[in-house]
This record gives C-alpha cells, sequence and structure tokens, in this order.
C-alpha cells in the first residue's frame, strides 16, 4: 500500500483537475512544510510570478498583432501611392514606394511652376 505523500504525487502525474480534498492535501502539506509564517509570502511570490507569466506572455501576442497590423498599414501605403502614381500618368512597373513618391513630387513640382 502507498503513503499518502505517494498517492498525491501519483494523482498530480495525472494531470487531471485537482479536486478540493486534494487542494487541501498539498496546502496541509505546504503548511507543514514552510510554517504558517513563510506561507502568505510563499502564496503572494506564486501570485506575482503567475501574473508576470500572463503579462509577458500577453505582450508577446499583443507585438504580433502590432506587427501585423504594421505590414497591413505598409501594404495600404504601397497601394495608395501606386494608385496615386497610375492616376498622374507614372509607370509603376519594376519601381519601388520611394521611386514612385519622387516621381509624384517632381510631378508635383513641375505642375507649380507652370
Amino acid at each position: 500500500m502507498l503513503s499518502a505523500v505517494a498517492q498525491v504525487s501519483l494523482k498530480l502525474m495525472q494531470f487531471g483537475p485537482i479536486g478540493w480534498s486534494e487542494l487541501l492535501l498539498i496546502i496541509l502539506i505546504a503548511l507543514l512544510l514552510f510554517g504558517p509564517r513563510k506561507l502568505p509570502e510563499l502564496a503572494r511570490s506564486m501570485g506575482e510570478a503567475i501574473n508576470e507569466f500572463r503579462r509577458a506572455s500577453s505582450g508577446i501576442t499583443a507585438s504580433k498583432e502590432d506587427r501585423e497590423r504594421e505590414k497591413e498599414k505598409e501594404l495600404k501605403k504601397s497601394s495608395e501611392i501606386r494608385q496615386l502614381a497610375l492616376s498622374l500618368g507614372i509607370d509603376v512597373t519594376g519601381k519601388t514606394d520611394e521611386e514612385l513618391m519622387e516621381e509624384i513630387k517632381s510631378l508635383a513640382k513641375k505642375e507649380k511652376s507652370v
């Protein structure tokens, strides 16, 4: 027959949901190991660690979403530049956005001076 600690260890290794009785046993063992004075500090530290992990993981997903939004903005801007160049009669094949902007600016300067 297995001891109580071994039974709890086996139950925890099953990765199943922890019930009230298991949680109570874990708290009781932690109380015996760390004592009543250290337990609140330990719980606070665990809570802070969990919060930090959540913040870090949400920051990763947020930065990924930001990069995707930036890409979409750049594509939209590029598309708008190309549409403007086409409407002004500028050939856009094989040209970068910067080259197109220079041609648009030079065309605008010519129109201003006329």
